[in-house]
Formats: structure tokens, sequence, C-alpha cells
């Protein structure tokens, strides 16, 4: 029984996809794809709207274990390039790096940082061989594909997150009931066993042996006689 249970969790999560489709990859809570496409752009608005036609927005990465993440799936299933195009740009109203998907920039992987550097019309670059960020102008004239990531929704996170949380529920009282059942019947058969040994050991037994209740015949013979 556990071992269906498991197995059912197991299919269950393989092949349930919160992603648009097979080509795109999930890693935690976003979806990836990278566009293996050679388009000619006039400014980065071109290469997001690569990303936005289906329905996500240019890379950003917010932690090393989603930068190896992309780098390894680079390496290993998207035939990359030498250098990937970041959602991120530089904002000169208050002279900080953005992730154009709007998000938190909590994360930074500079392998060529330098203080004071002109950074007017600034992006951002991921080396695929070492993983390192690298600056660039952002008016690039060509790409050689487009890496996009595509938030899952909260609301079917939260359901995939409560299906899991079932599944993992009844797992748990499948063991806890073969458990117990275990138990229950270990005691029965105890129990039974028990049993059959008191009614064998409780039989009752006279206080006097064979020699002693023949006497107490005798007596009890002679004191009618003589009475």
């Amino acid at each position: 029984m556990i071992f269906s249970f498991s197995s059912y969790l197991t299919v269950f999560l393989f092949f349930h996809i919160d992603c648009p489709s097979s080509t795109w990859v999930q890693f935690q809570d976003s979806c990836y794809i990278f566009l293996q496409e050679a388009i000619k752009v006039e400014s980065i608005e071109d290469v997001r709207n690569q990303c936005t036609n289906h329905g996500a927005d240019m890379i950003s990465i917010h932690n090393e274990e989603e930068n190896a993440f992309i780098l390894d799936t680079l390496k290993k299933q998207w035939k990359d390039p030498a250098d990937i195009l970041l959602g991120m740009f530089f904002d000169t109203d208050d002279a900080s790096f953005k992730w154009f998907d709007k998000s938190n920039m909590t994360f930074v992987k500079w392998s060529d940082q330098e203080d004071g550097e002109e950074l007017v019309d600034t992006c951002a670059f991921l080396h695929t061989e070492t993983g390192d960020w690298k600056k660039g102008n952002c008016e690039v004239s060509s790409v050689e594909g487009t890496l996009c990531k595509a938030a899952i929704p909260y609301e079917k996170k939260y359901l995939t997150d409560n299906r899991i949380l079932i599944s993992a529920l009844v797992i748990a009282s499948t063991v806890i009931l073969t458990v117990l059942g275990a138990v229950v019947w270990f005691l029965y058969k105890r129990s039974l066993d028990s049993g059959f040994t008191t009614v064998f050991s409780s039989a009752h037994q006279s206080p006097y042996n064979d020699d002693c209740v023949l006497v107490v015949a005798e007596e009890n013979e002679y004191d009618i006689q003589f009475n």
C-alpha cells in the first residue's frame, strides 16, 4: 500500500507541469525557455519582445543556485552561445542596475566591476563558460538567442503545493494506519495466546492430593457409622 501511494506521488510530480509547455524548464517558482533564434535588433526592446510574445520577460537571476541552474541547463540542453543577454539595465535616475521584470536586485555576479566607469546604456551579459556577468552596451545589433523567464502564477503554485501536501498527508496516514494495524494485530494475537494459557492454568485445583482425599472420605464414613 505504501509503495503504491509513493509511486502515485512520483508520477504526479513528474507529469504535473506548471510551465506553459514541455519546451520550458521549471526551477523553483519559475519557468525558463531559451529561444534559439538569431535575430537582428535595433534596441533592447526588440529582445524583450521575443519574451513578452511568449508571456514572459528577459531573464532575471536572484541567487547563486538559480545562476548555476541556468548555466548548467544552457550547457546541457540549450546549445548556448558564448554570452546571453540578461534582462538588466542601468537606471541613470538613481544610478543603479535594475531588472526589466521589476524584481528586486538581490544578487550580482560581476566579473568586471569597476568604480567610476561610465554605465549609461549599459546592460548585462551572462558568460556561459564561467557563469559570471559582464557589462556591455545595450545597443546590440543582433543576438544569437533570447533567454526568457516566467513566474508560475500564484494560484497555480498554491494549488500545486496543496496537492503535494495532500498527497504527502495521504502517504503519512497510510503509514500510520499500517503501523497501527500491525500493532493491533500483534496485541490481539498475544492476548489470544495468553487467553488459552490462562484457561488451562486457572482450571480448579483441589487443595488435597489423592491420599488426603481418601483419608477424609474414610473419616467421614467413620463418623456416619458411629453417630
